[in-house]
């Protein structure tokens, strides 16, 4: 009986407490629920709170030798006094990560960037917030605003392309639909992180002088701040000598004056080697652990190595977004452990699969495929068990399950009658000899962690392609890759697909396509070259070397300048259907109220979709690559319709960065306009001519008081990895991991399998 009581007489006094404790939680804390502006609750908050209370707030709360957590990639914990809610930081850029099931294996960001589709760039961040939210995360880190530099990259998969307006525009589009859901996002990174090898290490130094900073490597970033992006994560890498996330120029000088951004930035995971200088530059938030901004920052403030403003600043630049989007009065809703994926996001992942799919080849017109298909032979292992629906790393999400290449077109072609086999490429030329038409599947695996040491298919997949031509001309290839890759196979087959890595809907999505209840919408967002030799960074002292001194010239640019013809331009990809040009028309001076608008005709016989694309080339004396894109427009058109596509241009559309003058600058002269459907098919050009140069920016501001130009001071450094010895080693991991990788995660919670060859 006392037992008894006491189990019925507890709860009672802590329900009591609890009630207690909210009540003086209420009183305490004004600013939540508050109708007060943002900066005053923020300065409401600033003023209650303890030293030891905004040191908690600007580090993670993972353990020493935890990698990553507690609960999400990070977490900063809550505060129960001054009732500051805990803040989780979810991976990732293509769905959510960390090892989380229940959730949509979206494409990969690659495959987004060929849909050249903001409005869907939008949906895509918004189902990444949703499902965040749903497992109780309040911070989505993505979108990724890397460019791709050379395919090589580890992370190629991850990024948006090669081009810079590119990816601004679709990263701007996705942190749009990330915070219209409520959760905010995190672009990254800051600056020039292009590669994997020795990441994270002195070795891994980006050298790029300031004019191709600014107009390729930063121009992505100013898209998302002018967007609203919550925070902004420092890579991995050094830029110019100095870590990005101590580095003084990036982040206080270009981010939070050049740019603006008002939220906060966030270290890398195990990016922080500094303390003092860290929080001097910029940086705001250690994740995951807090080691350096707890007991090192600490002594920073103590003995005035840092000032206390400075503390109150990156405290109050993470308050900021999280009063801005209500996180003070959210409720508590959502668990790691709930299942937030269903049909609405899966219609998502198959859109973007659909769209983003690219036809680079089509002999003779074979595909789509029609009723006189009468067999078919599905060739490759990573048509069944080794499919691939996404990459490694932080952006690699784990599909409830995957429709593979030879599900979704076993069941398309059995609804028109014909026969589907399936061979794993040990019988390729048997098996598609047999058959009316191959499709061949080749894979290429690619990881956070680890850079690929060429572009090529594996030899196994290679002699497999040309087994299977060699025995049936009407061969289609599908590419099941990071991004691009050699294919000396070309002249042999009759089609070639790149599917990217696109997701669980995978292969509903593919056999979509290749029967034509879906126009291949895809263009490329990176350049196919014939051989990697032609590459941009295709000397060793470019990748992994960190010498940038291609400068402007990234992707397609370099392919125009060094007059080198690529397999596949930028910005190429066919359609079922053919498109025209016509009636360009130039309105304004070349300032921003300046307007490009053309027609775009569906002259054959079938619905389509075409991008059209608007490229600038600048006069001679600018120093500017042949052309830049500018603007694209995605259209959908019945045949025989028309639609007029109009381009807006900004200030920096025919500006260039001078860099003695540290702005951007329209040089005098006169500007060449083209419009077309890929960077080397531009049929219509115009003119427009600009009077006299002028500045169109306010030059980057100097560096405030105090900033550091480098690292900590060897005593504090010497301090630094004394206090934290376990940051210290795992920040050289990163770097060391580099140079072997780490093992594929699964791609599903029910694996993917190849099916026996039974017809």
């Amino acid at each position: 009986m006392i037992a008894a009581s006491v189990l019925v007489t507890v709860p009672a006094a802590h329900a009591a407490e609890t009630a207690d404790a909210a009540a003086e939680a209420d009183s305490q804390c004004p600013w939540v629920g508050s109708d007060a502006p943002v900066e005053q609750r923020i300065d409401q908050l600033l003023s209650r709170m303890r030293l030891d209370e905004k040191l908690d707030l600007v580090h993670g709360s993972a353990m020493p030798f935890q990698f990553v957590g507690p609960t999400y990639a990070g977490m900063i914990s809550e505060n129960p006094r001054l009732c500051i809610p805990q803040l989780g930081l979810s991976d990732g850029p293509a769905g959510v990560g960390n090892g989380h099931t229940g959730v949509t294996q979206l494409p990969s960001p690659m495959a987004l960037a060929a849909s050249w589709d903001a409005e869907l760039a939008s949906r895509y961040g918004a189902t990444i917030a949703r499902e965040a939210r749903g497992k109780g995360a309040d911070v989505v880190l993505g979108p990724t605003i890397d460019l791709l530099r050379d395919p090589r990259a580890g992370r190629s998969f991850e990024t948006l392309g090669e081009d810079p307006h590119l990816t601004g525009e679709l990263a701007a589009a996705q942190v749009g639909g990330i915070q219209g859901e409520g959760a905010l996002a995190q672009s990254k990174h800051i600056a020039a992180y292009n590669q994997e090898t020795l990441r994270n290490l002195p070795a891994n130094d980006s050298i790029v002088d300031e004019r191709t900073l600014q107009e390729v490597y930063l121009s992505p970033v100013r898209d998302v701040v002018d967007a609203g992006t919550a925070s902004v994560m420092c890579g991995y890498n050094r830029l110019n000598g100095v870590h990005a996330c101590n580095n003084t120029y990036l982040l206080s000088q270009v981010l939070k004056g050049q740019f603006g951004f008002d939220g906060f930035v966030t270290s890398d995971w195990f990016a922080t080697q500094a303390s003092h200088a860290a929080a001097n530059a910029g940086m705001d938030l250690q994740m995951p652990g807090g080691c350096h901004y707890g007991p090192r920052l600490r002594h920073g403030i103590n003995s005035g190595a840092v000032t206390t403003a400075r503390l109150d600043d990156m405290v109050s630049r993470i308050l900021r977004p999280m009063f801005r989007f209500g996180l003070f009065e959210r409720d508590g809703n959502g668990s790691p452990d709930d299942a937030v994926t269903g049909p609405e996001h899966a219609a998502v992942a198959r859109e973007v699969a659909e769209k983003g799919m690219t036809l680079l080849k089509n002999g003779d017109g074979m595909l789509p495929l029609g009723g006189e298909t009468g067999s078919i032979a599905v060739i490759g292992e990573a048509a069944g068990e080794r499919v691939i629906g996404s990459g490694g790393g932080s952006p690699h999400v784990i599909a409830p399950e995957i429709v593979t290449p030879f599900e979704g077109i076993a069941e398309r072609a059995r609804e028109a009658g014909a026969e589907v086999s399936f061979d794993d490429g040990s019988q390729a030329g048997e098996a598609a000899g047999a058959a009316d038409v191959a499709v061949v599947v080749a894979r290429q695996w690619s990881t956070e962690s680890k850079d690929n040491k060429d572009i090529r298919l594996s030899e196994k997949d290679n002699e497999m392609i040309a087994k299977a031509a060699a025995a049936n001309e009407n061969t289609v290839v599908v590419l099941n890759t990071a991004g691009p890759v050699e294919m000396p196979w070309l002249d042999e087959v009759a089609g070639v697909v790149a599917a990217w890595y696109p997701g669980q809907e995978y292969g509903d999505a593919l056999a979509s396509v290749l029967y034509g209840d879906a126009d291949p919408g895809g263009r490329l967002p990176a350049t196919f070259p014939v051989s990697q030799a032609d590459l941009p960074a295709a000397s060793p002292d470019r990748f992994p070397g960190g010498a940038y001194d291609e400068g402007l010239a990234v992707g397609y640019r370099w392919y125009d300048r060094e007059d080198i013809e690529p397999l596949f331009p930028f910005g190429h990809g066919l359609s079922y259907t053919t498109f025209e040009y016509s009636g360009l028309e130039v309105r304004g001076d070349g300032g921003p109220d300046t307007t490009v608008t053309a027609r775009v005709t569906n002259t054959g016989s079938r619905a389509g979709s075409e991008v059209a694309q608007l490229y600038v080339t600048h006069p001679e004396s600018a120093g500017e690559p042949p052309k830049r894109l500018e603007g694209f427009q995605r259209v959908e058109l019945e045949p025989g319709e028309s639609a007029r596509v109009r381009f807006a241009l900004d200030e920096r559309s025919l500006a260039h960065w001078d860099a003695d003058a540290d702005r951007w600058v329209r040089g005098e002269g006169d500007y060449t306009l083209s419009v077309g459907g890929s960077s080397r098919d531009l049929p219509l050009t115009g003119d427009v001519a600009v009077a006299e140069t002028a500045p169109v920016s306010e030059p980057t501001p100097a560096p405030p008081p105090g900033a550091p130009e480098g690292d900590d001071p060897a005593w504090t450094k010497i301090g630094n990895v004394a206090r934290c010895p376990a940051e210290s080693l795992y920040a050289g991991m990163i770097g060391a991991i580099s140079l072997f990788g780490l093992p594929p995660g699964e791609q599903a919670t029910r694996p993917p399998r190849s099916p026996a060859d039974d017809g």
